[in-house]
């Protein structure tokens, strides 16, 4: 199944789960461990982060077409502009297409580690919206039907000036051929619910689906916000605050918030959610039981 399929003519939403590369052997051993307890929670399909300049970009096809092909589940590929040329992505989505895999997530990409600003490659794209809009042109040329999901930013990309801007930024995306919108992780739902009414008045129309990311540290989660520019509303910093080090407070302060927000997100008729869950099962279980049950 294509993006487009599982939010066409649905009466349930669509759950779906990001994983990421590790970086390291032991690492790779714990994501194999929790893989067959996160398909078990019956995910609509899972998505594989992609490592900029070559660091885990190998193991991000590995790891998509293990899910696909030995537990048959759904995968999505994540694909950024970051080192790559245009005949680079095209040998990587020859590659990909020839798993059977038929989902890609389309990203620019961060900076290399050190680098404060984005360099297009030789030959490469500067921006999303073109990386989509080559896409469509493979899918074209080798006759590959492909779903292809974009990012947006309810609180804003942090390179974005104002969020009018950032919108009319994911417009040229979704025209260029994005099916679904898949947003940055947030921790108030005003902030998403703001950006839907954005991006309708915008005149876009595809699925804006919310994304959550449970809790597992205070330090994680500081590290990950300002990286990406998401706020903590007072309430939560303050259980987090009080939690201290103690990180298995943490991670139920992250559960709780995070079911909260999705039942909050879901009773308001979201298209589904898409979940961070850092490569682990515990607190996405808890969470989807919660949900479901």
């Amino acid at each position: 199944m294509r993006f487009p399929d599982y939010f066409m003519n649905r009466g349930q939403p669509v759950f779906s789960f990001e994983l990421f590369p590790p970086k390291t052997a032991r690492a790779m051993a714990t994501l194999q461990q929790a893989l067959p307890e996160l398909i078990a929670l019956r995910p609509d399909y899972l998505t594989v982060t992609y490592g900029a300049m070559g660091s885990t970009q190998e193991k991000t096809l590995e790891i998509a077409t293990l899910i696909k092909q030995h537990y048959g589940m759904e995968t999505a590929c994540h694909l950024t502009c970051v080192g790559t040329s245009q005949a680079m992505l095209d040998a990587t989505l020859e590659r990909i297409v020839q798993t059977g895999i038929r989902n890609i997530v389309a990203l620019r990409g961060d900076p290399p580690q050190g680098e404060t600003a984005f360099v297009p490659p030789p030959d490469g794209f500067a921006h999303a919206s073109q990386l989509v809009a080559h896409i469509r042109r493979f899918e074209q040329q080798s006759q590959e039907a492909l779903g292809i999901a974009v990012a947006g930013y309810p609180e804003k990309h942090l390179e974005a000036p104002d969020i009018d801007t950032d919108i009319a930024h994911l417009k040229r995306k979704v025209e260029a051929g994005g099916d679904v919108i898949i947003t940055q992780l947030f921790f108030d739902n005003a902030h998403y619910f703001d950006f839907v009414a954005r991006v309708r008045a915008a005149g876009i129309t595809v699925p804006v689906v919310p994304g959550l990311m449970p809790i597992l540290s205070a330090k994680q989660i500081q590290r990950i916000t300002s990286m990406c520019g998401a706020t903590i509303p007072p309430e939560l910093q303050a259980d987090l605050t009080a939690a201290g080090d103690d990180d298995t407070k943490t991670q139920s302060i992250g559960v709780r918030q995070c079911i909260r927000q999705a039942q909050e997100l879901l009773g308001r008729g979201v298209p589904g959610i898409h979940f961070y869950v850092l490569n682990t099962a515990s607190q996405i279980r808890q969470i989807i039981e919660a949900l479901r049950w």
